[in-house]
């Protein structure tokens, strides 16, 4: 399977449904895709998951795929329509997460990193190129084809393919430079060549192969079993074809010496031939007989030896459930115990000022950091422009105007915006409260929500915020 093209083995699946064609393809293409996916939704389960996606979707799709020359293009193509419906999807789980929780996962650090800069931006680059250049850079340095390797899949001259990737270089290039990045076609090819295929996790071919061929038409066991007598039946009549061509030939020869004693000869063996024909049959069937006897023992010895096994194994853990079932017993009494303080003291809160105080921040909070991923992923389907009234975000809200809590999104108001990569290296303001809040102890607060998707509580002896705002080159927005 190893010295065979995609094509030869997207055929092979589609034709005749070999799991191991299949298995072949998502282990060669599998990195590129989960590296694809990881820097797309930038969460290790979500990746899987698109990963997962991709390779269904190639199973399902195997047949109109059969005789393209480069599948990482579409494989690439699709596990970017599959993120940007999994982001979309995801937004509102993540608001619904334990705040304090995801409040610390959407801090980030300033990235200083060279490829840092580059990933978020990697897969909306090859998007942007043509399919032959896409291809070609796929095969250069995500596949890490040798120069005549790739010349042979495009079926061009080797000197035409590498003018090709280096033409795809030079437009990435460019691409990052529009957006702020500044790199060299050479750095640019060290660090997509060290860093954009990266090992996907342990297991995980397992698992995608096994759900996309369940997604494909499934040949029986009782077919597949009659197939292979029919093989071995084709093979013994080919064999005795073989042996009646030699006979021929051989008395061929002869009968160029002997004739007439050959005539007697051919005589006789055609009256022998009608019982050595249905002896030859007899054994057949006996034959296949005995094959499906012996397949059935050994089926039945492996299924007792099984079945051995576990009884040793549920003998031994409901020995050990047993020994538990006390202590577990005591935890559930002392869980419940814990439950009830926790409601008390929950409930004395939530009926004092300041619990009540500290109830309305969380829930400024959670609106704050919805609206900020609303804002992301309208600048993912808008040439990575932020909107500029809350209008825009009509969709992405799935049409909410008050959030939990009684929050009302005329609460918070647009700062600082403009495109996404604009504020990329260092994180700006992009939403705040539009009026500050007082605190129990008499001091201030205002929540905002900067450009990365962190959400930050600024407090205030006075009331005043200039300061925090100038750090965030805070600018009101046109539209609001």
């Amino acid at each position: 399977m190893n010295d065979q093209t995609d094509s030869q083995l997207l055929r092979a699946y589609a034709e005749h449904r070999s799991e191991q064609a299949f298995t072949e393809l998502v282990r060669r293409h599998l990195d590129i895709v989960h590296s694809a996916a990881l820097r797309m939704v930038c969460d290790s389960h979500l990746a899987q998951d698109v990963t997962q996606g991709v390779f269904v979707a190639l199973a399902r799709n195997a047949a109109q795929l059969k005789d393209r020359p480069v599948l990482s293009g579409w494989l690439h193509r699709t596990a970017q329509n599959i993120a940007a419906q999994t982001v979309r999807t995801d937004v509102r789980r993540r608001v619904r997460e334990q705040e304090a929780a995801a409040m610390n996962e959407l801090l980030s650090a300033e990235p200083d990193v060279v490829w840092e800069h580059i990933a978020p931006h990697l897969d909306s680059a090859l998007g942007e190129l043509s399919e032959p250049d896409r291809d070609a850079l796929m095969l250069r340095y995500f596949e890490r084809k040798s120069a005549g390797e790739m010349a042979t899949t495009l079926g061009i001259s080797g000197e035409a393919a590498q003018k090709r990737v280096s033409r795809a270089v030079e437009r990435l290039r460019e691409f990052f430079a529009k957006r702020g990045i500044t790199v060299g076609a050479s750095g640019l090819v060290v660090v997509i060549s060290a860093n954009a295929v990266q090992a996907a996790p342990v297991g995980l071919a397992v698992t995608i192969s096994t759900a996309a061929l369940l997604a494909g038409t499934t040949i029986s066991t009782t077919v597949t079993a009659t197939a292979i007598k029919t093989i071995a039946m084709t093979t013994l009549q080919k064999t005795l074809i073989t042996a009646g061509l030699a006979v021929a030939v051989g008395a061929g020869i002869y009968e160029a010496h002997q004739a007439s004693k050959l005539r007697e000869q051919v005589q006789t063996l055609q009256q022998q031939q009608a019982p050595i024909a249905e002896q030859i049959e007899q054994l057949q069937h006996e034959r296949d007989d005995a094959t499906t006897r012996l397949a059935a023992l050994r089926e039945e010895s492996e299924r007792l030896n099984r079945n051995t096994a576990e009884l040793m194994k549920l003998r031994s853990e409901a020995g050990s459930l047993r020994g538990q079932a006390s202590e577990l017993e005591k935890l559930r009494e002392e869980k419940r115990q814990t439950n009830l303080g926790l409601a008390a003291a929950q409930n004395r809160l939530a009926q004092s000022p300041a619990g009540a105080y500290v109830r309305h921040q969380i829930d400024t909070v959670n609106a704050m950091r919805q609206l900020g991923l609303a804002m992301r992923v309208y600048a993912l389907d808008n040439d990575h422009k932020f909107a500029t009234n809350f209008d825009h975000l009509t969709n992405e809200l799935d049409h909410v105007t008050k959030f939990e809590g009684d929050i009302d999104l005329d609460v918070f108001e647009l700062v600082n915006v403009g495109l996404l990569t604009d504020t990329n290296t260092v994180p700006k303001f992009i939403l705040r409260e539009r009026i500050p809040r007082r605190t129990p102890d008499g001091k201030w607060e205002r929540v905002y929500c900067l450009s990365d998707g962190s959400v930050q509580t600024r407090k205030s002896d006075d009331g005043s915020f200039d300061a925090d705002e100038k750090w965030g080159i805070v600018r009101q927005s046109k539209g609001d």
